[in-house]
């Protein structure tokens, strides 16, 4: 555990610069640190930020799909509130990436988790326009375009710490976090969905970071942003937030199947929101940590394409031969 003093000024530190980006969670660390300046970007958060970015369960990975190895536990998630149109609460341009929070009484339980989780907020990451990916997860050396987380990445904290992210971050498995991949819809649709639409038309209004931020009047739901996607079907692991401090407190839940946006809709997150502002800094390109090496364990559901159930099939058959004999 962490001495009383350094929670004291992690904190503080916390409610001055929490983008709560994760990995999605939250940028917590007092450094300097960044994505597009050569003397602060991921290539050196491991020494600008030793304490955990140079760890050994270090996020993003990339998952190999056949490594995964079936979990039986990894059932169904309850997602309470997701279908409210009052959960979005303000947008906002972070320096590093577009998050949006939400109100109170979005929830996530199941899915194998230890207990219900507070939904707190979700921010995205992005390469450079669609056709340069910006995904911080990878499956099978795939990076999609973007991943909420990004892929919207929805970040938890979990309810028995009422809000304290101190003494979550703290617990190994204190914060967790839903990523979902976003792809490219097929065909020349633009403007579609209309949920993402209508989100990114608020991109208009952050255009500048810090300062920017807008309240969602617009009837939203977490549901019709993640339309589409089967949320029976996903990856886990344990895992670190993406951000400096890169905390190793997080339970990664990363979806199989991916948001399907148009690309032109995709493209205005590298063209309506910069780093700083409009006239002091670049626009804000290629938020996303890289792979780290880490050889972490990923686990999925148990299904009939799975090499351990095949083998439990396998030997069910083999007894069936030999009580036969």
């Amino acid at each position: 555990l962490h001495s009383s003093a350094f929670q004291m000024k992690w904190f503080i530190a916390v409610f001055a610069t929490c983008a709560l980006i994760a990995s999605g969670y939250c940028a917590s660390s007092t450094v300097e640190w960044c994505y597009h300046q050569e003397h602060c970007n991921d290539t050196h958060w491991d020494t600008i930020d030793p304490q955990y970015c140079n760890g050994t369960r270090q996020s993003p990975i990339n998952i190999v799909s056949a490594n995964a190895q079936a979990n039986e536990n990894l059932v169904a998630f309850t997602f309470s509130n997701y279908g409210s149109t009052t959960a979005l609460k303000s947008i906002q341009n972070t320096g590093h990436t577009v998050k949006v929070s939400l109100n109170s009484g979005v929830k996530v339980s199941g899915g194998g988790l230890s207990e219900s989780y507070d939904s707190l907020q979700f921010h995205l990451h992005w390469g450079n326009g669609s056709s340069v990916p910006g995904s911080e997860h990878t499956v099978d050396g795939k990076q999609y375009p973007m991943e909420l987380h990004i892929k919207l990445h929805i970040v938890n904290l979990k309810s028995s710490y009422n809000g304290n992210t101190t003494q979550g971050v703290a617990d190994s498995e204190g914060l967790a976090a839903l990523g979902f991949f976003i792809e490219v819809m097929d065909g020349d649709a633009t403007g579609s969905p209309a949920s993402w639409k209508t989100l990114t038309s608020y991109l208009n209004n952050i255009t500048n970071a810090g300062r920017d931020s807008a309240n969602l009047t617009s009837g939203l739901t977490l549901d019709s942003l993640l339309e589409g996607v089967d949320r029976t079907k996903y990856y886990r692991y344990l895992g670190s937030l993406t951000t400096p401090s890169c905390n190793e407190a997080v339970v990664w839940t990363v979806f199989k199947e991916p948001i399907k946006v148009s690309k032109d809709l995709i493209d205005l997150f590298s063209t309506k929101v910069y780093f700083n502002t409009s006239t002091t800094s670049p626009l804000m390109t290629n938020v996303f940590r890289s792979i780290q090496t880490s050889d972490l364990q990923v686990t999925t559901q148990a299904t009939f394409g799975n090499g351990a159930v095949t083998a439990s099939l396998s030997l069910m058959a083999l007894s069936l031969v030999l009580m036969k004999m």
